[in-house]
């Protein structure tokens, strides 16, 4: 069945290229610098090799905002972020990718009843205003320094314009790769955790990972929709708001992959922590909002008078409706899936204050005696989802949303069953023999919580041990506590 329910990924990778990715082009095409067609193969080309090699990392911000934990709960959300940007497009709308799979996953977590963080989602809605606020920033600084060093060079007409082609193509392509890399995430990183696909070896030394596959994958059908369905849009992005001329193209085209890639870079993100400055985050958002700031931008800059402000408000209107419009979709859509057809679109995760995890709460800064005694009444009460416990903790503290993360992460029973069938098929490659020895050790037992199995890995060998200086080891050993949770969630399905 994972063709079948995969399917609906690549729909939604087909409409993000139809909408999405010509945008990173549109503004080239509409000033007739680059063919379409060029612009469609430089672009399907670099949004590949992006969403490969840097696309997981805004995928873990939006696994924050709900983890589906089901195969076929993620076939919905996917198909009902595609449908809802499908059907605007037809309508004449330009929507945002990133605003229809936030909004699915929202509609799957009130149909499931997991939590929503509100600090996660107030962060994504954040970017949606800051997305092209920076955009236009970016455009009108850059505008005016191509614009002083183009006075200053005296460059002869013909010579400006075959500069500015080819910058329009070596923007286009990397904004394309910083696409891939920003919005695979929306595509394809809902199948992440319940996918459960092997890592696969094209020569000696170069392994695509099961993330890697999916998004190469996503990459493939993203290109599809750029062939088929992208055009028209292109022509409304670079005609449609603002005449431009050919530099103001090349301004927008960098200002919004610049955006695409600060929200998208790891390492960009390290290096502003590593200044002493907060981290840059990592989120998926749309290449169409990057856009149309960096469009308005240079009309701002011109003045505002030749911003066709009806259009921009269409525009706006599209932004507004996109998220709200999947997740009712996504709702009435798992309904049927799970009452009619009988498939089930999640599974249930519940929250218990056991002794174990009250210890560790307690041992947490920021929980005060007076928080311990609030809660007090739900000791070794188990509510059967996220939103239950949450709602019984918001009615006893009030806002503290810091406090209630932590009290809810300690709380969640996962049930983890080291069986000897689940370890002996663990990936040599991906766990040493020594830390498979260390497993086997702990054979046949059970861990209520998640965390406490890391805890006691981490007490009996120091493989399985965090480093307080090691942050190269500490990166390594999250994708291997992520793996093996994947493998262990992954057991009732399979019957092990």
């Amino acid at each position: 069945m994972l063709p079948v329910f995969l399917s609906s990924g690549l729909f939604l990778g087909w409409s993000l290229g139809a909408n999405d990715a010509a945008n990173v082009f549109g503004a080239a095409v509409g000033s007739r610098m680059v063919r379409f067609r060029t612009a469609a193969i430089i672009s399907s080309l670099c949004v590949i090799v992006g969403a490969v090699y840097s696309g997981a990392g805004t995928a873990h911000t939006l696994g924050k905002l709900g983890a589906v934990n089901a195969l076929a709960g993620a076939f919905m959300v996917a198909f009902s972020a595609a449908i809802t940007v499908y059907m605007l497009v037809k309508a004449g709308c330009l929507v945002s990718t990133s605003q229809a799979i936030v909004g699915a996953v929202v509609g799957w977590n009130f149909f499931s009843g997991s939590a929503t963080d509100p600090t996660v989602l107030s962060k994504i809605m954040l970017t949606w205003v800051a997305c092209p606020a920076l955009a236009a920033v970016f455009s009108i600084l850059l505008y005016k320094c191509i614009a002083g060093i183009i006075k200053a060079a005296q460059l002869h007409i013909f010579t400006l314009d075959g500069m500015t082609r080819w910058g329009l193509i070596l923007a286009g392509a990397f904004g394309s790769y910083a696409l891939g890399a920003n919005n695979m995430a929306n595509v394809m990183g809902v199948f992440i955790p319940v996918a459960n696909l092997q890592p696969i070896q094209l020569f000696p030394g170069v392994v695509l990972s099961a993330t890697q596959q999916l998004f190469f994958l996503g990459g493939l059908a993203v290109s599809v929709g750029i062939f088929t369905y992208s055009h028209r849009t292109m022509m409304l992005v670079g005609d449609g708001i603002v005449k431009l001329s050919p530099v103001a193209s090349f301004v927008v085209v960098m200002a919004n992959s610049l955006v695409l890639f600060m929200l998208s870079s790891q390492g960009l993100s390290d290096f502003s922590v590593s200044l002493g400055l907060p981290a840059i985050p990592l989120v998926p958002v749309s290449s169409s909002q990057a856009t149309i700031g960096a469009i308005v931008g240079i009309g701002l800059l011109k003045g505002g008078r030749s911003i066709r402000w009806r259009s921009l408000s269409n525009i706006a209107f599209g932004w507004i409706l996109t998220p709200l419009m999947a997740a009712t979709i996504c709702f009435v859509c798992l309904f049927f899936l799970q009452n009619v057809f009988q498939q089930t679109t999640f599974k249930p995760v519940s929250y218990e204050l056991t002794s174990s995890a009250w210890d560790k709460i307690t041992e947490e800064d920021g929980i005060t005696q007076e928080t311990l005694t609030q809660i007090d009444d739900l000791w070794l009460e188990r509510f059967p989802n996220a939103a239950a416990f949450r709602k019984a903790l918001v009615a006893r503290l009030g806002e503290q949303p810091e406090a209630i993360r932590k009290i809810m992460f300690y709380s969640r029973r996962d049930s983890l069953r080291l069986s000897p069938k689940i370890i002996g098929r663990l990936d040599t490659k991906k766990l040493s023999e020594a830390e498979l020895a260390v497993l086997n050790e702990l054979s046949g037992q059970v861990f209520v919580h998640s965390w406490r199995l890391k805890e006691v890995l981490g007490e009996m060998s120091p493989l399985w041990r965090y480093s307080s200086t090691d942050e190269e080891h500490n990166k390594r050993l999250d994708a291997k506590f992520k793996y093996l949770d994947s493998k262990l969630h992954s057991q009732d399905a399979d019957g092990s």
